[in-house]
């Protein structure tokens, strides 16, 4: 039998490198306090950090948003305010008066006004509650607006409804006539109901209203009071 061979010892390999585990990085120095942070700390620093971002976000969507208004607002300016556009023609009411009184009963008022007064509107309304109403809207030298509203077979409803249900402030008698007055230029944007003043003969309600001085409105009321006397002296014949 052969002899066997002694064995030979087994020698661990040469190749293997030892796994290193990683030591954990010290962490930060914060200046401020001259040490790492602690846990809380670093939460807090994170929460105020988050903070100030959405703060800064906040203003800044504010500010564009304000940015977005104006742009907004001057594109409207733009748009709808055209100072170079011409000025509306002015209307001939006593012309249209002519056409429209054949289709009603009662005179209707033709004032005669200074050279220097523009109409800007004149129409016959279709009755609305049995009351038609004859409207002129004139624009005075002073660049102001007051109108005549002649309402036909009017009630106390349309007069309300017109002055927007504003008390009566006073009487003052023009051409003759007695007016009631309604003065709210004192009031919170009155608008084109600034003054007022009515009066009535026969089926007509007469209101002048507008945002014209006290001496033009009288200037109105004393033509529309010789109109009204020019249709009583013919219904009287």
């Amino acid at each position: 039998m052969a002899d066997k061979k002694p064995a030979r010892d087994r020698k661990a390999p040469t190749d293997v490198v030892p796994t290193r585990v990683p030591r954990p990085k010290p962490a930060p120095i914060v200046a401020e306090l001259g040490r790492p942070e602690t846990p809380e700390e670093t939460a807090a620093r994170k929460a105020e950090n988050s903070r100030k971002h959405r703060a800064n976000q906040t203003l800044r969507n504010l500010i564009w948003s304000l940015v977005a208004s104006v742009g907004l607002m001057l594109v409207i300016v733009i748009v709808v305010v055209r100072p170079d556009q011409p000025a509306r023609e002015p209307v001939d009411f006593a012309d249209v008066a002519a056409q429209a009184q054949p289709t009603i009963d009662e005179p209707l008022a033709v004032p005669d006004v200074p050279g220097q007064w523009t109409s800007n509107n004149a129409d016959l309304g279709q009755a609305r509650d049995g009351v038609s109403t004859w409207y002129i809207g004139f624009i005075t030298p002073s660049s102001q607006f007051i109108a005549l509203s002649q309402g036909i077979d009017a009630n106390p409803t349309w007069l309300l409804t017109l002055l927007d249900q504003q008390l009566a402030t006073g009487t003052e008698t023009v051409g003759g006539r007695e007016w009631t007055v309604y003065d709210n230029r004192d009031g919170d944007d009155p608008g084109n109901l600034a003054y007022a003043m009515v009066t009535e003969s026969g089926d007509s309600t007469y209101v002048l209203y507008g945002t014209a001085d006290t001496n033009e409105f009288r200037t109105l009321a004393g033509s529309v009071a010789k109109e009204i006397d020019a249709a009583e002296a013919t219904e009287a014949e």
